[in-house]
């Protein structure tokens, strides 16, 4: 398994997981899908090619301009394979980037093993199939590769079919002359699903699955690919280097970055696909950020602020400035079709929401409430009552009441007394007497946006809320929280809903859940103001969004 692997520069600090939304893109987001690639061409577009999903491999281009923030299919000539313009469908297979040109090779169709080799102008949109010569390497998938210099491409390891392979191959792009690369000395095993990276001038092989069906965590250096005189494959120490012991395991897609304050390269691994169980095997997914700092010859985790993304492996993450776009994947059960940004905490993407699109609730489950369900909304009550919240609540004088009408029958705004009579105090210690609802509503939720967890009064608990529960609701009533294209049917990605709406009142709340409450309001105050913003002629009526 394989994806593309980039370098870059940046600030030393945590990151965060932004969920992609509608309003961050133009045109149609590509199909989900897993094995695929998404490689960055020139300076402004990624291109994602093929994949494999439901059972079908796929042959298409979808391009994302990251300078106007639009998906499109381009619509390409050239050469045709099996009917068709372009190569036929594939997945598993390396795309390497070369200026403006995007070179495939090899890669997976049904029980097929690849061996053709395909050039992508972008500049002009022109397939064209490439016959090298010279040491052709033969038919594999799960190989990986990368980009040396400007004209050159190296390629090791896969899976031929019958055995793994370790066999590196470059070649000119020039004069399309393929040399298989002797190594002398050590080489890192046979092996498929592993990474390539240039760093420096050195390609970094890392991970993979090797003979035997072992999943591995080392960590391998090229060197002399630049010089006329080749060096040995050298292994870097594993009591220097060795991979932590909780991802042992780990068959890994991994990315390089570069931390500017510590002019030192860092290697990053995200998710990827491993074994655990002793006496019985079973299969595990990641979703975990793990760097490897070369100036200390140390792993460790990535500082990330927030949850990150569903667990998976066979996905393509690509880097756009500061930003990293992850795409797809595969867990197993379900191919995913979401989109994530994996960002600095002081982008501005970072100040909005992990939003996941839910299934909308029909009016009548969210509106209608029997005399049972009532009746065990009273028991609940007496339960909460005695949570550490709830008790808490009583003994300093607040309502306790639980599951009442207008926490299960979301009401409007205007209508919700206890927020009104909070945003009223609060626009009165300003010195403003306004009793309009609008601008009380609007002054309330300013200062629940620029408020902090510690800040936060049990009293504004309740209200806080059931606006939560509000904004969700007239999103979705809208269709704003399922982005078409986004998510597969299938996907397991809906487990990362919104973790409070089940909650009927604030007794159920526990205090180490305030954080995480405040900061997804504010992601839906975010995503309410972009949509809002950006969409006016629809006329979406949002009330006081």
């Amino acid at each position: 398994m394989h994806m593309h692997i980039e370098s870059r520069t940046m600030k030393e600090g945590a990151m965060q997981w932004v969920q992609a939304v509608p309003a961050d893109f133009n045109g149609v987001p590509p199909q989900p899908r897993s094995g695929h690639t998404a490689v960055r061409v020139g300076r402004s577009m990624v291109v994602v090619f093929g994949g494999l999903v439901d059972k079908k491999f796929l042959s298409d281009i979808v391009v994302f301009d990251t300078e106007n923030n639009i998906w499109f299919k381009p619509e390409c000539t050239g050469n045709e394979s099996d009917g068709q313009v372009g190569p036929c469908p594939r997945a598993f297979h390396v795309a390497v980037a070369i200026d403006c040109h995007m070179f495939i090779f090899s890669g997976r169709f049904g029980r097929k093993r690849l061996g053709d080799f395909w050039m992508l102008d972008t500049d002009i949109w022109q397939w064209t199939e490439l016959s090298g010569y010279g040491d052709l390497p033969p038919p594999r998938d799960f190989a990986a590769g990368a980009a040396v210099g400007n004209r050159k491409i190296v390629m090791h390891g896969g899976w031929d079919g019958t055995k793994w392979l370790s066999d590196v191959y470059i070649l000119d792009t020039m004069s399309l002359e393929w040399t298989q690369l002797p190594i002398t000395g050590s080489s890192p095993p046979p092996r498929c699903g592993h990474t390539a990276t240039m760093v420096e001038k050195r390609l970094l092989i890392f991970g993979g699955r090797g003979g035997g069906g072992p999943i591995m965590g080392d960590l391998w250096a090229l060197k002399g690919l630049f010089e006329e005189g080749r060096e040995r494959v050298s292994s870097m120490d594993p009591t220097e280097a060795s991979w932590p012991s909780t991802c042992s395991s780990l068959w890994s897609y991994n990315y390089l970055w570069r931390y500017s304050a510590l002019l030192s390269i860092q290697l990053l691994v995200f998710g990827g696909h491993g074994t655990a169980g002793w006496l019985t095997r079973y299969d595990i997914y990641y979703n975990d950020c793990i760097i490897l700092d070369r100036a200390s010859v140390q792993w460790k985790r990535l500082a990330v602020s927030n949850e990150p993304p569903p667990a998976r492996a066979y996905h393509s993450m690509t880097r756009i400035g500061s930003r990293f776009l992850l795409f797809g994947g595969y867990d197993g059960k379900s191919t995913f079709g979401d989109i994530w940004w994996l960002v600095p905490e002081d982008d501005p993407m970072a100040k909005r929401a992990l939003l996941s699109p839910r299934s909308r609730l029909s009016a009548v489950e969210s509106t209608v409430q029997t005399q049972d369900s009532a009746s065990v909304d009273v028991k609940e009550t007496k339960q909460e009552h005695f949570t550490p919240l709830g008790e808490m609540r009583m003994r300093l004088g607040l309502s306790t009441m639980a599951a009442s009408t207008a926490e299960l029958n979301i009401v409007d705004e205007s209508s919700d007394t206890e927020l009104l009579a909070l945003a009223s105090t609060l626009v009165s210690r300003d010195g403003d007497k306004t009793t309009e609802r609008s601008i009380l509503v609007k002054a309330l939720r300013d200062y629940w946006n620029n408020s902090t967890a510690v800040s936060i009064r049990l009293c504004e608990l309740g209200p806080l809320l059931r606006d939560y529960h509000r904004l969700i609701c007239q999103l979705q009533g809208h269709s704003l929280l399922e982005p078409v294209g986004f998510h597969h049917e299938s996907s397991n990605s809906e487990m990362q809903m919104h973790r409070f709406y089940h909650l009927k009142n604030a007794n159920q709340l526990r205090m180490s859940d305030i954080p995480d409450l405040l900061n997804e309001y504010k992601q839906l105050l975010y995503l309410s103001s972009v949509t809002s913003s950006s969409e006016p002629e629809q006329g979406f009526d949002l009330g006081l969004l």
